[in-house]
């Protein structure tokens, strides 16, 4: 027996316990394929407040490259798709869930930068925000192999001014996704990306954002989190 195959099945036993306790009354499905998996597990995660990252489903692939899992979803949130094939690298797709069906579909070369993901709308949002980034990641990374030009170089000149356009990227990219939170107000992604992509922004634009924000958002997950965020801010000062 190979070390994966031993790997596999010490799993297996651990899968059938979580699947053994899922509800039958699940209001979430993931499913979808990895091209090329013939042997793996795939899990469905979240994380917990305490950072910690727990098991929700999982399924052993043995053949086949089509998976399906379940949980039960209060609010959308984020969660991952997490696959192991015990080469010691961890593989995570995140994705925004609610309830209803998300579908993601990759490959087992590529798995994070090939997948595709449709699903809920807050995943539409983060998809086309992402895009966004991108662009601005792209555009990075062209001043880095300028700079680094320059460096070889030495013309000092040039350094200063590609210093220049990074930090105004880097502003552009702030002011970009604070706009787009601002501008989908409605939606659990605007406190989303306050917390965990602008947290550091100047208080003001955090606080405008949380403000307004619709009654519904401020009630949800990342609502409560970035109003706590903020009180605690304020508690401190």
């Amino acid at each position: 027996m190979t070390k994966l195959n031993k790997a596999l099945s010490l799993i297996f036993i651990a899968v059938l316990v979580v699947s053994c306790g899922k509800s039958n009354d699940s209001n979430f499905t993931l499913k979808g394929s990895i091209k090329g998996l013939k042997k793996g597990v795939v899990y469905l995660q979240k994380e917990e407040d305490n950072s910690n990252i727990i098991n929700l489903d999982s399924m052993v692939i043995t053949g086949q490259p089509e998976f399906t899992l379940h949980t039960n979803l209060k609010e959308p949130e984020i969660l991952y798709l997490k696959l192991f094939k015990n080469d010691g690298i961890e593989h995570y797709i995140p994705f925004f869930a609610d309830q209803g069906v998300t579908e993601i579909n990759t490959t087992l070369k590529n798995f994070n930068f090939d997948s595709k993901i449709k699903g809920s709308k807050q995943q539409e949002l983060l998809d086309e925000y992402l895009k966004i980034m991108g662009q601005f990641n792209g555009k990075n990374l062209d001043v880095i192999e300028a700079s680094f030009i320059a460096q070889q170089e030495k013309d000092s000149v040039a350094i200063d001014s590609l210093n220049q356009i990074a930090n105004q990227l880097i502003k552009r990219k702030y002011a970009f996704t604070i706009q787009y939170a601002m501008n989908h107000r409605d939606s659990e992604i605007a406190p989303y990306l306050a917390l965990y992509e602008v947290r550091n922004a100047n208080p003001v634009y955090i606080d405008s954002i949380y403000n307004g924000l619709s009654p519904e958002i401020k009630n949800s997950l990342y609502g409560k989190k970035l109003g706590e965020l903020i009180a605690n801010r304020n508690s401190e000062e």
